[in-house]
């Protein structure tokens, strides 16, 4: 075991334990959410397209508000108390959804509910879990182990779609809620194996604020008197309207080529379960070496011009097949391509843009633009325009995507070269 996994990542002797336990937690944690995945997606598809701002608004304020308490909570419990809480607390509210359901409540009536759910459970869990993982390693081991460990996050959501699959025809699309919540608690005895291993009973690190004053407006004030992040913001959100477009599109063309619920379900955790093989593939195989030899240029150009080219696919022939294939392109490049060039684009900012800046764009500009780009979505619908017209207009907002990401990466290579350079001329001038 040692040497196969000593083939795979670069881990010394003492680190083996912790290494396969945090793998592990990782694995169940993403495989409870893409268990639930398809159940929200079939759920806003009976919610209907011309009410899904409403579901994202309502995400957005839930998790405005919920962040003031789990801040109030990170401050004052400390890791082996806090994550039980956490968790336990979310698998409970899976279980009580399920018993809604159960009961006989309408699906209709819970979808709102559970969308807003899923999303926060999405957030919260994986963010508690990333700040975790920062609290246990160092920052030297982090850069060789953090790789191996996002791989089982990978193969959790893999094994999720599939778990999901697998079950609805066994025993119904609801018993996916009690799967979920029984995977999420066996997360406790990872957390528990990892903080024997590691001794580690501190709070969770938490940023402090400059003068009293919140972080979350001082990073707004940072991006605004930077081109560069204001650039970054730009990126964020012609990614978020696209996408939203897009959600539009998903829920309206399943509805009417699929009336069963179930099998809507399925086709959702079909689609979840090929995102997540290419982005495990990409992951594996593409992404590290395309952005070592083409640079971040290429990479953040990449996904734009995919959809340049998948929105006017769909807007000249708006049929599901065609939606699946945009969506699972999109999604994929996303994780596996985008999203881990566009982290890089912070290692060339100042020490506070890293964490004050990127919170900002990481909940107002992105969540905040779910919100916004859902209300203009319905805002086309509602002006009566058809799916493919809607297409066709993801077009050009593709096209100011591909622009942005080039002036970007331009960016980014200047400043990394600017650094590198004073880093060598440094010393000399010193």
């Amino acid at each position: 075991m040692e040497r196969l996994l000593r083939r795979m990542v670069d881990v010394k002797r003492e680190e083996i334990a912790l290494v396969l336990w945090s793998f592990a937690y990782f694995f169940c944690l993403l495989a409870a959410y893409y268990m639930i995945r398809p159940v929200r997606d079939e759920m806003a598809v009976q919610y209907g397209a011309d009410r899904l701002q409403h579901l994202f608004t309502a995400t957005l304020l839930t998790m405005v508000a919920i962040i003031p308490v789990f801040g109030w909570l990170a401050s004052r419990l400390p890791v082996n108390r806090l994550l039980p809480v956490v968790y336990v607390a979310f698998a409970a509210l899976l279980v009580a959804f399920y018993a809604v359901l159960a009961n006989g409540t309408e699906r209709v009536v819970v979808a709102p509910f559970f969308f807003v759910f899923v999303s926060v459970f999405n957030l919260f869990v994986v963010s508690v879990f990333w700040s975790f993982m920062a609290d246990l390693y160092s920052t030297e081991s982090s850069r060789r182990l953090f790789g191996f460990i996002s791989a089982g996050g990978s193969l959790g959501a893999i094994a999720g779609p599939l778990a999901a699959s697998a079950l609805v025809p066994l025993a119904g699309v609801d018993s996916l809620l009690l799967a979920s919540a029984g995977t999420l608690l066996v997360t406790l005895v990872c957390i528990g194996a990892l903080l024997r291993r590691s001794g580690a009973r501190r709070f969770l690190r938490s940023e402090v604020a400059e003068g009293g004053k919140p972080s979350l407006w001082i990073g707004i004030v940072r991006i605004v008197r930077s081109p560069y992040l204001a650039a970054i913001c730009v990126f964020v959100a012609c990614y978020t309207v696209l996408g939203t477009l897009l959600y539009f599109q998903q829920v309206s063309l399943v509805r009417e080529a699929i009336p069963d619920a179930a099998t809507r379900t399925r086709l959702f955790a079909g689609v979840d379960l090929a995102i997540n093989t290419l982005t495990l593939l990409l992951q594996l195989f593409v992404t590290g070496r395309l952005l070592a030899r083409l640079g971040a240029t290429f990479m953040l150009v990449a996904l734009p011009v995919v959809s340049v080219i998948g929105f006017a696919a769909l807007g000249a022939f708006n049929v599901l097949p065609v939606l699946v294939a945009v969506g699972v392109l999109r999604r994929a490049g996303e994780f596996a391509i985008s999203k881990p060039t566009r982290e890089t684009l912070f290692t060339v900012v100042p020490h506070d843009d890293k964490y004050q800046a990127k919170n900002a764009i990481d909940t107002v500009i992105h969540r905040g633009g779910d919100a916004a780009s859902s209300w203009f979505a319905a805002a086309l619908k509602g002006a009566g325009l058809s799916l493919a017209a809607m297409a066709w207009i993801g077009v050009p907002i593709a096209i100011a995507w591909l622009v942005t990401a080039t002036y970007l990466g331009r960016k980014h290579e200047a400043l990394r070269a600017a650094q590198a350079a004073s880093r060598v001329t440094g010393p000399a001038a010193a």
